[in-house]
């Protein structure tokens, strides 16, 4: 590959974030928060995102970090996926996809390329790429994962089918966990090489910025977040049936829906929440959450990475509402939390999803210790790591150029 941007010694650091981001929320804030991250590090650094996020123009960017919006997919009920883009098949949008990040990485001609969860990026399609840039040398590669994938017999089976070990083993300089090894392995049975092993960094859990928060709403309250809200129609149903069966039920509760509940599904609960009068009020979707954690005097939630990360980092008293399906990553990821005593869990099998449940464990906040009680040293030290880690990169890189 040779790149039209060619670099001069003058020039700011320039990294690349890929998240594939064919569902959900989570790649992308957890990219947009290392970007701000490593920006903020480095006055001369920029950073470039490409995500499949359907949601991303509704971010603010901070300054010197953009996005590059892929086209997007949707994953259909029996985990085949479909183009969002009317008239093209879904291996028509994969290429299309491919050659955009391709021509990117080429204009861009980053010295840094952070992979977000898929080592060969959805279908494959950043493996043209990954090849690219192996074969131009000026660009260093990361994978980072987050701290729970899926149990090890399973993601075993995925990644082989994607052939995502030899890419691996392939074409990444190191791979970066975003959590602690006392937490979670999130490599655990896959079949990678001590070389690979040796290669691996854990860098702590990412911690939310906790500045420029905005004022909160009417305290004291209860957040409720679904996350991005695709599959969390389930938790806000129970919360809402909490609070219609108890009536004493306190404090009441701030309600985010996330972006992906909608339709004739968020119709209903709003029709539910105005009968509640005042007891619960919600919102759509509210980019800036943090303000809601910051007011929140405890937080109902299902188990994803990033909202574990702000239930740390502002150290909220939480119960976390995990799915089981398609991955038990949630599950696993909210069970250790209750075991080292960061957080509750109301379990399926174990507690029941039953109003009652819920009750008791909405009433359980206003006595549960914060997640300060029980954090390790290091534990959201995750953003400093990846920080020192990309200046590191830079100056081997540098050194690989002047040999």
């Amino acid at each position: 590959m040779t790149s039209n941007a060619p670099k001069s010694a003058t020039r700011g650091a320039r990294v690349m974030l890929y998240s594939h981001d064919t569902f959900g929320l989570g790649h992308l804030r957890r990219s947009r928060a290392l970007a701000s991250a490593i920006t903020s590090a480095d006055p001369s650094a920029s950073a470039l995102i490409l995500t499949g996020s359907p949601v991303a123009g509704r971010f603010a960017f901070p300054s010197r970090v953009d996005h590059v919006r892929l086209p997007g997919v949707i994953k259909r009920s029996d985990g085949s996926y479909a183009s969002r883009t009317m008239g093209m098949s879904i291996e028509e949008t994969t290429t299309l996809r491919a050659e955009l990040i391709r021509s990117t990485a080429r204009q861009y001609a980053p010295d840094v390329l952070i992979v977000d969860k898929e080592p060969t990026g959805f279908r494959g399609e950043l493996l043209p790429t990954l090849q690219d840039l192996q074969e131009c040398g000026g660009t260093q590669m990361v994978l980072g994962l987050r701290d729970v994938l899926d149990e090890p017999d399973v993601l075993a089976a995925e990644w082989q089918r994607k052939d995502a070990v030899s890419a691996t083993e392939t074409y990444y300089d190191e791979i970066w966990v975003y959590g602690t090894r006392s937490v979670y392995d999130p490599t655990a049975g896959l079949p990678l090489s001590p070389e690979a092993h040796a290669r691996m960094h854990w860098t702590g859990y990412l911690r939310r910025d906790l500045g420029e928060l905005g004022t909160p709403p009417e305290q004291p309250y209860v957040l409720i977040t679904p996350g991005g809200g695709g599959d969390g129609a389930m938790m806000v149903d129970l919360v809402l049936t909490a609070y219609e069966r108890d009536p004493d039920l306190a404090p009441r509760a701030m309600l985010v829906y996330g972006p992906f509940l909608s339709g004739d599904t968020r119709t209903e609960f709003e029709t539910r929440v105005a009968a509640l009068n005042g007891r619960v009020t919600a919102v759509g979707f509210e980019s800036q959450i943090e303000t809601l954690f910051a007011g929140a005097q405890g937080v109902v939630c299902m188990g994803g990475y990033n909202t574990f990360c702000e239930v740390l980092s502002f150290d909220k008293p939480a119960v976390i509402v995990p799915r089981t399906t398609p991955r038990l990553e949630q599950w696993i990821r909210a069970s250790r939390a209750e075991e080292l005593g960061l957080t509750a869990m109301l379990d399926e099998s174990r507690d029941g999803w039953t109003p009652e449940a819920m009750v008791r464990a909405i009433r359980a906040l206003a006595d549960q210790p914060p997640p300060s009680a029980a954090i390790p040293d290091g534990l959201l030290d995750g953003l400093d790591y990846v920080t020192d880690r990309v200046d590191a990169l830079l100056h081997a890189q540098a050194g690989k150029t002047t040999k």
